[in-house]
């Protein structure tokens, strides 16, 4: 199984791609400049403003436009252990004007402030560390029941080794040693006692602990064994991960290439395209819809041409299962999760009911992210709760509930364009025409963009403001 992953670290965003005999795996899209981007993973020593006692939840300052939402299960870590119950409130965990050390767990969204977590955790390479906690667990990921067996008693070992903290062994920890495992876990534990100190010293709200960039998790998260080839088309993004992995992982550094031209190539650009649209072709000839609404994302499947040379039930039977499939691979590289309600086609035989759930679920576990199925309804809905594990890419590029790219989404594209046009015309001075949003975007971020843009050869741009103009942009040599 040919494994790669290929890194596009461009102005003012990161893409990521693992690919798999040469099918798009995995898909990780991070944008900002400075400290902008997404912050899922950061520490940050916060201040309890206010404590809702009907919402069973705290309102933390976190240095953010709004402040961040801890829920009482988010919380509960906090209350003295002689409270932790049934009838444990939020007012036994926290109070107003506490300093607290909480973890960002979800980015803001729309009007919502970011979701925050008190049960803290560090993530090494094999494992994650809750130094708050003292429990032993194994992915889900990993469900072979011998390698899960195995895999505890070595983290017995890593507790024995390095105690007073619970631990999470990772799907990279299959086939790791003993001795691999508490290299890991001492170097969480340093992690942890520099944090403790930083708290001591800081005045709320303060960061403690920033996650890793978008390439340095990648690297840790995935490039394991089976990569044969990781490509950045980045100089100052390749120097960064080959210093990282010098420190961490110096088996991985020989694998990281500098590569000299844009590592998407058109294929790949079409398909990370595709991502942004709501429809998916199947194979057959059918289609599914995919729509997210406030609270939930409804897929709808449909039948193609099949039907016309093929039985009703033979037409639904496969387009169900190449849609079931399909499904999961789509939200795991949209980043889709919480409830989603699927529509599959009806099938006039009952017993196939299984097959298609089945194929669904399968699809779903190689998106590496937990989640539960529903089974199918007499009127073939089925429902799946499905763990939101990063920001959902049709939010990033959208308006809230609107099929409306958003100025940030026409800038970068835009930007990537002057890239393509600087390496076939170096030296020449190249106009971004673009409507008055998206100039106001590119010049409420000018510096950092012109720093980018000269990073990656194109020094002379101009910006131009063009009236009338309402979505879109272009770029013309001047």
């Amino acid at each position: 199984m040919a494994r790669e992953l290929l890194i596009n670290a461009g102005v003012g965003e990161t893409r990521i791609a693992l690919m798999q005999d040469g099918r798009l795996h995995d898909f990780i899209l991070e944008r900002g400049f400075g400290g902008s981007q997404g912050r899922i993973g950061d520490i940050i020593l916060g201040r309890v403003l206010r404590v809702a006692p009907g919402m069973q939840a705290a309102f933390v300052e976190i240095g953010q436009a709004r402040p961040g939402f801890l829920a009482l299960r988010e919380a509960a870590i906090l209350a003295p252990q002689t409270k932790r119950g049934a009838d444990l409130t939020i007012s036994d965990c926290v109070r107003e004007g506490q300093a607290v050390p909480v973890e960002i767990i979800k980015d803001p969204l729309g009007e919502k402030g970011a979701r925050l977590t008190a049960d803290l955790s560090l993530a090494g390479r094999l494992l994650v560390m809750q130094p708050l906690g003292n429990g032993l667990s194994v992915s889900r990921r990993i469900e072979d029941v011998a390698a899960r067996a195995a895999l505890l008693k070595l983290g017995q070992q890593v507790q024995s080794a390095v105690p007073g903290a619970g631990y999470i062994l990772r799907t990279e920890a299959v086939g790791a040693t003993a001795e691999a495992l508490i290299d890991d876990a001492r170097a969480l534990a340093q992690s942890w006692q520099a944090i403790q100190q930083a708290a001591k010293m800081a005045r709320p709200p303060a960061t403690l602990h920033h996650e890793l960039d978008a390439v340095t998790r990648a690297l840790r998260d995935l490039a394991g064994e089976g990569i044969q080839r990781i490509a950045i088309d980045d100089a100052a993004a390749a120097d960064a991960a080959r210093a990282w992995c010098r420190r961490a992982l110096p088996g991985l550094e020989a694998r990281i290439e500098r590569a000299a031209t844009p590592v998407f190539d058109e294929a790949l650009e079409d398909e990370i395209a595709g991502l942004f649209r709501p429809r998916v072709a199947l194979p057959s000839g059918g289609w599914i819809l995919i729509e997210a609404t406030e609270a939930l994302t409804a897929i709808d499947v449909n039948s193609g041409p099949l039907g016309q040379s093929a039985g009703l039930g033979e037409t639904a039977l496969t387009t169900n299962l190449e849609a079931a499939r399909e499904i999961g691979r789509q939200l795991g590289l949209r980043g889709i999760g919480g409830l989603i309600v699927i529509d599959f086609v009806q099938m006039p035989q009952g017993d196939q009911d299984a097959r298609v759930v089945q194929a669904l679920q399968g699809g779903l576990g190689q998106s590496g992210a937990p989640a539960r199925i529903s089974p199918l309804s007499d009127f073939g809905i089925v429902a799946v709760a499905r763990k939101r594990t990063r920001e959902p890419l049709d939010r990033m590029a959208f308006a809230p509930l609107q099929r409306q790219v958003t100025a940030q989404t026409l800038a970068l594209d835009l930007l990537r364009r002057i890239e393509r046009e600087a390496r076939a015309n170096p030296g020449r001075e190249l106009i971004l025409r673009a409507p008055a949003p998206v100039i106001d975007w590119l010049t409420a971020q000018e510096a950092d963009v012109r720093a980018g843009l000269a990073r990656r050869g194109a020094g002379r741009v101009r910006f131009e403001m063009v009236t009338g103009m309402k979505e879109g942009g272009d770029v013309v040599c001047g």
